[in-house]
């Protein structure tokens, strides 16, 4: 929830040039490739990520755009992500990397929607006192 919430802000500080504005040069033209793209990744991914909404295809996703981010524009800088400046793209792309492949967790939207579903759909019956399902 909060790898989410973080990539939510960033994409939302790219765009809308709030929460301390865009980290890059300025906040990039609608449709520009790759500022824009990436910051709707962020805003987007980030935000079904912390909502436990489609996690593991946000995830990857945000993870991809993370690695591009790196590959693209830090690694030519130096080798280690502490010479290039690339350390928040590398934590953010092993972050989501790890919530693609271990899913949401329990407190995903999705499960406690399919819970809420399950509960409604069962047909409940009282035996001797006791509820049974």
């Amino acid at each position: 929830m909060v790898t989410g919430l973080l990539f939510t802000c960033h994409g939302a500080a790219t765009l809308f040039d709030v929460l301390g504005g865009p980290q890059g040069d300025s906040t990039p033209q609608p449709g520009q490739w790759p500022g824009w793209w990436a910051a709707v990744i962020q805003l987007a991914g980030g935000a079904l990520v912390l909502a436990g909404l489609f996690t593991r295809t946000a995830a990857a996703l945000c993870s991809g755009s993370m690695a591009y981010a790196y590959f693209v524009h830090h690694q030519p800088e130096g080798f280690l992500p502490l010479e290039n400046g690339g350390e928040k793209a590398a934590l953010f792309c092993w972050a989501f990397l790890l919530i693609a492949a271990l899913g949401p967790g329990r407190w995903p939207v999705t499960t406690l929607l399919a819970r809420r579903w399950h509960a409604q759909s069962v047909p409940h019956k009282e035996v001797a006192g006791t509820l049974d399902t």
